[in-house]
């Protein structure tokens, strides 16, 4: 019977740890999928493209976005203010992202905090963003952005 329990003890025990490596592993995949995701929002942005950057959005009325200006709701609206902001490629520049922070808040939601520079002939822009993420379809996708 203490065989039987040591046994059953061990197998609990190796699939808490293959539990743990399968989440480490989907942690690590995530993280890099949504690096590279924003790598091309940075590289369509400065390129002057504000429509291929906003792909990065999730296509939705639901997408909140919190700038200097308050509160701004749904994917349209926030394509609307970008171009308003940013009407010209002096404008835009060049845009490159620190990410510093990256927090699963489940198995396809995360949370993202990072710094971003604009190098631009208007004047240089720098400020911090926190943006939650979510897998849609296979997607990562913002669902949310603090901008400031």
């Amino acid at each position: 019977m203490k065989n039987l329990k040591l046994l059953f003890l061990l197998i609990f025990l190796l699939s808490l740890n293959g539990y743990a490596q399968e989440k480490i592993s989907n942690y690590e995949t995530s993280k890099k999928e949504i690096t590279t995701m924003m790598l091309q929002q940075a590289n369509d942005w400065s390129h002057g493209d504000i429509e291929a950057f906003m792909e990065g959005y999730i296509k939705s009325d639901s997408l909140k976005f919190v700038g200097s200006r308050g509160l701004t709701y749904g994917w349209k609206n926030t394509l609307e203010n970008y171009k308003k902001g940013y009407p010209t490629k002096e404008h835009t520049g060049t845009l490159t992202f620190n990410l510093l922070e990256f927090d699963q808040l489940a198995n396809d939601v995360f949370l993202v905090i990072g710094k971003y520079h604009l190098k631009r002939t208007v004047g240089d822009a720098d400020g911090m963003f926190s943006i939650i993420l979510k897998n849609i379809n296979g997607e990562w996708k913002i669902i949310a952005d603090h901008s400031s």
